[in-house]
């Protein structure tokens, strides 16, 4: 049964090189919503080696207290130290919820973590909230992406979910804060660190801007058709300096590759505008981009799903009304 001593709310600091991710701020933006709700603190938990300037940086985007532990066994990620790491934490200080980016790293270490701490894990949540009664509310989708759950962890604690990137927004960074920085020194278990080690890290140059990180984004599903059809849309993208991703089916027909996936297999993104080009609108697709802030669909099934959310819908054919608005947009 649940103890009354959990309290607080914890994130997991994700940074790779240093340099925290947005993941993190977003979800310590978020924490700081859900517990103002609940009269609680949130603490990050940041972990690395040659980090603990970046400590400083959490207190600015929401955290009361930061737990830090600067460790060389931390400076390039592997489960086992970050695992041993963040349990001791847990351990010592009893959070009732605990937040991670549902990243690679994030889905990593978050199963490893809630088997040890004997807990849930609610994955790949697309919303957090606070019930009237103070329940924690974790939602996500279900039964392949066809209806939305929400599940609560009446039993164990900490409450614990991965979130994906994205999904919650960024809270302003606010250099007047104060707050408290704490530094954890591990003892670690190098019988069980020592059976993995990284032999070689290799970089992968980026050629594009990343989608969860642009304004404008146009965007084509089944009914652009082909890689002809992409061209139409990429030269629209070029007029109006957007970046162009897809739906599932284009990805999963060889035509864009998967990190230009928008939808709940892929990326989660709130552009300014999402140009929903020949997309029906299925909900895993909509999953990932129904935040944006402007959505136009063009599509030839006026009853298509993807209307339902648009704020501007045209009915007709892609490859026909594209070529012409990119005409007009250039004059």
């Amino acid at each position: 049964m649940v103890k009354s001593n959990y309290k607080d709310i914890y994130v997991f600091v994700e940074q790779r090189g240093g340099i925290i991710q947005n993941v993190a701020l977003e979800l310590l933006g978020k924490a700081r919503e859900l517990a103002d709700a609940l009269n609680e603190k949130v603490c990050a938990v940041l972990l690395g080696h040659a980090i603990s300037n970046k400590a400083q940086e959490c207190i600015y985007y929401g955290a009361d207290t930061v737990f830090c532990v600067d460790a060389p066994e931390l400076e390039t990620y592997l489960t086992e130290p970050y695992a041993q790491a963040i349990c001791r934490i847990v351990n010592d200080n009893c959070p009732g919820i605990l937040l991670l980016g549902a990243t690679t790293i994030g889905r990593d270490l978050g199963p490893r973590v809630s088997a040890r701490l004997e807990t849930g894990l609610t994955a790949d949540c697309t919303a957090l909230a606070i019930s009237d009664k103070g329940d924690f509310l974790m939602t996500r989708p279900a039964f392949g992406g066809n209806l939305m759950a929400t599940i609560i962890c009446k039993e164990h604690r900490p409450q614990m979910s991965t979130v994906r990137p994205g999904v919650m927004q960024k809270g302003l960074r606010d250099t007047q804060r104060k707050g408290k920085i704490e530094n954890v020194s591990i003892q670690f278990d190098h019988s069980k660190i020592n059976k993995i080690r990284i032999i070689d890290t290799v970089k992968q140059e980026k050629t594009r801007i990343d989608i969860t990180e642009a304004r404008v984004l146009v965007s084509g599903g089944r009914g652009v058709g082909n890689e002809e059809g992409f061209k139409l849309l990429r030269q629209l993208a070029k007029t109006i300096d957007a970046q162009v991703s897809s739906s599932r089916a284009m990805v999963d027909a060889g035509v864009m590759p998967h990190e230009c996936q928008v939808g709940q297999t892929g990326k989660t993104v709130r552009p300014d505008i999402y140009f929903a080009l020949g997309i029906s609108g299925a909900i895993q697709h909509l999953a990932g981009m129904e935040e944006s802030k402007y959505i136009i669909a063009i599509n030839k099934d006026k009853f298509a799903p993807i209307f339902q959310i648009a704020d501007l819908g045209i009915v007709g054919d892609v490859k026909q009304i594209v070529p012409l608005l990119t005409e007009k947009l250039k004059k």
